[in-house]
């Protein structure tokens, strides 16, 4: 062999090794998952299904995994385990937010005004792992994200997926499905701007919302939210208007059930309530103007509300400072007012309830307010409550088998709070412990 050949033969043999060691190092992180074997200790353990608290309890944590749940001295405790000790503190499954939107700006940021022509494209999901990073922190291991533009929110759920960035679990809804003009349309801007199809939620009459259920599912949709009725922050509908007609919703939600996929619907006015329980929605998100008939009605056909409490005091207390103004601030202080009597209303009839805040509206990371406001302006006591934020979230989100309880074999989502939250629910606005997937990402000693 010549030595020009000899040459080019080492040449090759390095370019490989090359390109290896590139692979390995340049390769996904991968999904962060616990080690060994971990035992968490506390004064308190609520596991989500029991209807009272395990006093003195002990979770036993294996890789990724719940493997025990009971009494501290009943439970097998492996050699070698890691002892975690959070002594007069209550142990429960990881919080659950049904409703959040955290890919951009939070409202009553001024800039948010100008969001849309001014922040450069990707700038909404640069904030959103920020976003995502505040809401795990805040003991919500899982959310479901009801609408994001450009498909940001599948981006973010891949990017903690994979290992990239710390969040929570996902579900995703891609682009929110409403009518021309109505709540889930940019309206207010002169005609051709901002203008939509079905491919960015646009849909009107049934061929159009069966290809935009589709389209979203094409691209990763977990889940589809709809808008059934008028909204507080858009410009051009009443807050309670009917917007999709029964059949358009009836399509919808066939469209979806055939992909094994459900409806939520973004619905505050009565009959508009009504129509979308009808055609067989999972959830009603917001419900502001429920009546009695409508709550009977969900009831019967198990569809969940998601009441987001925390929005209607967010949009209320930026309507009193001036940021929110004109007919959004009356839309404002009417759903307000009206969701602290749906709330009731719901519970009194037995709508099965489902935490949800409205992220985006609120604070991201401020999430434990909402079971605060369920207790204070529901009435619900703190175990359904906090039921609402665990297993009723996993149900209704149709993830009950893997989280929303502290059962054998389920991922070990854990959250923890000093004292007892069944006799303060403010406790549960400031989460101490953390745990997603085994790992710990927050322990306050």
């Amino acid at each position: 062999m010549s030595k020009i050949r000899i040459a080019l033969a080492i040449a090759a043999v390095l370019t490989l090794q090359i390109i290896v060691v590139s692979g390995q190092n340049l390769g996904k992180p991968g999904e962060k998952q616990g080690n060994g074997t971990v035992v968490l200790r506390a004064a308190r353990v609520i596991d989500g299904v029991k209807s009272s608290p395990i006093t003195n309890g002990a979770v036993v944590v294996t890789g990724n995994k719940i493997v025990a749940v009971g009494k501290q001295g009943s439970v097998s405790i492996p050699a070698g385990s890691k002892l975690i000790d959070l002594g007069d503190a209550t142990i429960m499954p990881g919080f659950i937010d049904a409703h959040t939107h955290i890919v951009g700006r939070v409202l009553g940021d001024a800039e948010g005004r100008t969001a849309r022509f001014r922040d450069y494209n990707s700038f909404g999901a640069i904030l959103a792992v920020d976003n995502a990073k505040k809401t795990l922190m805040a003991g919500f291991t899982t959310i479901r994200n009801v609408g994001a533009g450009k498909f940001d929110d599948l981006a973010i759920r891949k990017a903690i997926d994979d290992g990239w960035i710390p969040g929570p679990r996902m579900q995703t809804a891609g682009h929110s499905l409403g009518i021309t003009g109505g709540h889930c349309d940019e309206n207010g801007y002169k005609p051709g701007m901002a203008d939509g199809d079905f491919k960015t939620g646009i849909a009107d009459g049934v061929d159009q919302v069966r290809a935009a259920v589709r389209y979203q599912i094409k691209y990763g949709a977990d889940v589809i939210k709809t808008c059934a009725t008028g909204g507080v922050l858009s410009e051009g509908d009443a807050v309670g208007v009917q917007q999709y007609s029964f059949e358009e919703m009836k399509a919808m939600v066939d469209e979806a059930k055939q992909h094994h996929r459900k409806v939520a619907a973004h619905a505050h006015g009565t009959e508009g309530i009504k129509v979308a329980t009808r055609a067989g929605v999972a959830s009603i998100e917001h419900g502001s103007f429920i009546d009695v008939e409508g709550a009977k009605l969900m009831s019967q056909n198990g569809t969940y509300l998601v009441p987001t409490l925390m929005a209607g005091e967010a949009v209320e207390r930026l309507a009193k400072r001036g940021f929110l103004t004109g007919y959004i601030a009356e839309k404002s202080y009417a759903a307000a007012k009206a969701m602290r009597n749906a709330i009731k209303i719901a519970v009194a009839n037995g709508v099965p309830i489902a935490l949800g805040t409205d992220s985006g509206v609120i604070p991201h990371g401020t999430n434990g307010h909402e079971f605060t406001l369920m207790v204070e302006w529901g009435g619900m006591k703190p175990m359904d409550a906090i039921k609402a934020g665990t297993l009723n979230g996993a149900k209704l989100l149709g993830v009950e088998k893997t989280v929303g309880s502290l059962e054998s074999g389920k991922y070990a989502d854990i959250v923890a709070v000093k004292g007892d939250p069944l006799r303060n629910i403010k406790l549960l606005e400031k989460v101490d412990f953390v745990m997603k997937n085994g790992v710990v990402y927050k322990h306050s000693k």
